[in-house]
């Protein structure tokens, strides 16, 4: 039985969680998002679990934050997330990342990609609550009882059938809170996010749900509470596109980073990689850069810019100079 607290209970409203994006979401990133604020707490890409419980050094490598008491350097908690299918096996890992300090633990059945679908894993699984049900109890049964055990979901794999089956499933394996993407693996990342099934899953279970999927504004933020009946979000690829989105969201009156700032997030991301190829640089730098561009047409210009340019000089030549 869980013995904790959980993050949001004394959180201000709406509360807001950094998404976990696979290739993307890693340490680096996550230091430079939160140290901008607004953000109350952030989950790691996925540990992918298919044949063992890993060393140390795989935890440290996908959680540099475990360093520094399981924290970003601005104090954002930062929760390990385990991918998998095997509920030994996520078990047996948990417990390890528990043992190396984690805050919370979180279980994906969310990642839609296909090679992960392929090796069960990620929302594949949400095919069979019965699966999710043993998987979150052999988890929630390995961590101390003072970490708290969360879970991601989707509304289901090729339909929302077993949308309240599947977060019912996971209440009943111990779960502390769930966020849900709202929609399926099948409807991927195109819009709309049916964020009105959230509120049918608020209402099947007594635990806290998270409401995820297409907040990009503002705007879409307040809709999303308004049709999720939910109050705490996580937000992905809108706070990449918009690094102090959350803080937009949350404080009447901010005034929004211009996109010279954006740039210089995104130069002090480069100090952070000095270990890159040119070309590995540049080709992570073009990915910020295309989010950036999709709400700010100066940045659209400075990508096109740089958008065939693989060797760092000449990229950072390319850059305005503010």
């Amino acid at each position: 039985m869980f013995t904790g607290t959980l993050p949001f209970t004394d959180a201000e409203r709406p509360y807001i969680a950094l998404a976990p994006m696979e290739g993307l979401m890693d340490g680096v990133f996550r230091e430079l998002l939160t140290a901008v604020g607004g953000i109350d707490h952030c989950v790691t890409e996925f540990i992918r679990v298919t044949q063992q419980v890993f060393p140390e050094k795989v935890f440290y490598r996908l959680c540099p934050e475990l360093h520094n008491g399981g924290r970003t350097l601005s104090g954002t908690p930062v929760h390990i997330q385990l991918l998998g299918s095997d509920p030994e096996l996520l078990a047996g890992n948990a417990a390890k990342a528990a043992r190396l300090g984690a805050l919370a633990i979180d279980l994906n059945f969310g990642c839609p990609a296909k090679t992960v679908n392929r090796s069960q894993g990620g929302a594949v699984l949400l095919q069979y609550p019965d699966l999710l049900n043993r998987i979150a109890t052999r988890v929630r049964q390995a961590v101390p009882p003072h970490i708290p055990v969360s879970a991601k979901m989707r509304l289901g794999f090729k339909d929302k059938s077993l949308a309240l089956d599947n977060a019912a499933a996971l209440e009943a394996g111990g779960i502390q809170w769930l966020t849900v993407h709202a929609r399926t693996k099948t409807e991927g990342y195109k819009p709309p996010a049916y964020w009105s099934w959230i509120a049918e899953i608020k209402k099947k279970v007594n635990i806290p749900v998270l409401a995820n999927g297409e907040i990009w504004t503002p705007t879409q933020a307040q809709q999303c509470q308004q049709e999720s009946t939910s109050d705490l979000l996580m937000i992905g690829r809108g706070l990449v596109a918009t690094p102090d989105l959350a803080r937009i969201i949350k404080e009447p009156g901010y005034q929004p980073m211009r996109w010279q700032e954006h740039l210089q997030l995104m130069v002090r991301m480069a100090d952070q990689l000095p270990h890159l190829t040119d070309k590995q640089l540049t080709d992570r730098l073009k990915q910020w850069l295309h989010y950036f561009s999709m709400h700010s047409p100066e940045i659209k210009a400075v990508f096109d810019e740089v958008k065939k340019l693989r060797e760092r000089a000449p990229f950072f030549a390319a850059l305005p100079q503010h």
